[in-house]
């Protein structure tokens, strides 16, 4: 659950659906456009007095603009009916080995008009979410998929399905309505055996809905093994379902998709909401509350925070995060067990160049202290600070409830407000000790965008 508004901008004949991180996706208005509208002033019908030689420059210009314009308009772009598309996206320059298929079913509410493109949707989840799980899994996974040829109309207005903006109180039954009612709706016209995901995507509101993004499965609805979607004619969907809003910011269309990516084991989501759940239901302004349930790690994963600022693109996940989807190659986590001296040369968690991206201590069976360097390199320009974080991980929780949590960031600054200063750097806050577990760490020198680090016992 976040909050936030798409803006909308009407100019020059054109409305502009403008979404974090205000990448500009233009639809043209209805009507008649004219064709001069296209291009610089100047550049339309020739006058009686342009002389021969210009009047030939300003047909090729135009005739060369149709061309491009042309082949602009027979790109394919994916949809439940077999355009043409590359089997592997590319990521960092190679074949991504894991391609994660998701249907995209536009939904719509007989009350709720609106004027979002399909094309928007494709935009949102293949290109922009793409992009993000590409830098994030460094080139492993791709998100791929199709968008439904049209709109599906809903058989009741978004009132019977609207729901809670708080996680604990949403009306599970609407939840199920919605999306048994959305996939009647494909059943016909969808094989969903070619997907890995669905995902809802409404043209409604966050005012009209309730949330503006959130996981149906593994999420709302459980997350046992045995629960199982399924539609009526006996299809079954695989992996889960997530449900957005037009306006859902891209750490939200990652956060809610990561749920299903990270799957189920042994009865546990791999990859869980990091805030609050019990500090998220409490009253209050929404954005606030959320806010405040953001104590576990604070703005440095959007399976915290989402996004850290509206106007940015989400940060970069944390290692924890990276573990958990199995985006973290393991010849790059430093393992030092408590009690034994090491040092580290911790490159950037952003950069995959680096020799060492992570360092874990293990502390108990379930236990352990995991060290990574945050710089400002791709998505993590979009943090609040830089540093060394130390989070304290424990295998045994689940959720974050009753006050626990899988993992929690170590606080090197609690005088800064929502972690925002958790971060320890040379000159700042340069050593954490454990007296309980016999830890020591220290940063020793930063080289560069690298941090030489010091694991020991304290006594």
């Amino acid at each position: 659950m976040v909050v936030g508004e798409s803006k909308r901008i009407v100019s020059d004949n054109q409305v502009y659906f403008v979404s974090p991180p205000f990448r500009q996706y233009s639809r043209p208005s209805r009507g008649v456009q004219r064709l001069s509208g296209y291009f610089p002033r100047g550049m339309g019908k020739a006058s009686d007095t342009t002389s021969g030689a210009i009047s030939k420059r300003r047909a090729r210009f135009l005739l060369c603009s149709i061309v491009l314009i042309s082949l602009f308009a027979v790109q394919p772009f994916t949809s439940v009916h077999g355009q043409p598309r590359q089997e592997m996206m590319r990521g960092r320059g190679q074949t991504c080995p894991i391609v994660q298929q998701g249907l995209i079913i536009l939904v719509e509410f007989p009350d709720v008009p609106h004027t979002i493109d399909k094309r928007y949707a494709q935009k949102r989840f293949f290109k922009e979410l793409n992009e993000y799980v590409q830098e994030m899994s460094c080139g492993k996974v791709c998100i791929q998929g199709d968008v439904t040829d049209k709109w599906y109309r809903m058989p009741h207005p978004v009132a019977e399905y609207r729901i809670s903006s708080r996680n604990l109180e949403v009306d599970k039954s609407r939840l199920t309505k919605l999306i048994l009612d959305a996939l009647a709706e494909v059943d016909k016209d969808v094989n969903l055996s070619k997907y890995s995901f669905v995902a809802i995507f409404m043209g409604a509101r966050l005012k009209d809905y309730g949330m503006i993004g959130l996981c149906g499965y593994p999420g709302m609805l459980g997350w046992s093994t045995q629960d199982i979607l399924k539609t009526k004619s006996g299809q079954v969907v695989r992996g889960g379902v997530a449900i957005f809003s037009y306006q859902a910011h891209l750490g939200t269309l990652f956060h809610d998709t990561a749920h299903i990516l990270g799957g189920v084991k042994e009865g546990k989501r791999m990859v869980p909401c990091l805030y609050d759940h019990d500090l998220q239901a409490k009253p209050g302004s929404m954005r606030e509350t959320f806010v405040d349930a953001i104590i576990n790690m604070g703005f440095w994963d959007p399976m915290s925070c989402h996004y850290y600022k509206w106007e940015m693109p989400p940060p970069g996940i944390s290692s924890w995060t990276k573990m958990r989807l199995g985006w973290l190659d393991p010849s790059k986590v430093r393992v030092i067990k408590a009690g034994e001296r090491g040092e580290v040369l911790l490159g950037p968690l952003g950069d995959p160049k680096a020799e060492t991206l992570a360092t874990k201590i293990p502390v108990t069976e379930s236990t352990y202290y995991l060290i990574e360097n945050r710089q400002a390199i791709g998505f993590d320009r979009n943090l609040p600070g830089n540093g060394v974080l130390i989070m304290h991980a424990d295998d045994s929780v689940a959720e974050c409830r009753h006050g626990k949590s899988p993992v929690k960031l170590v606080n090197a600054n609690s005088s800064v407000p929502h972690l925002e200063g958790a971060a320890f750097d040379i000159g700042k806050n340069t050593s954490y000790v454990d007296l309980r577990h016999n830890v020591k760490i220290d940063l020793i020198d930063k080289l560069g965008n690298s941090y030489k680090i010091q694991i020991g016992p304290y006594q």
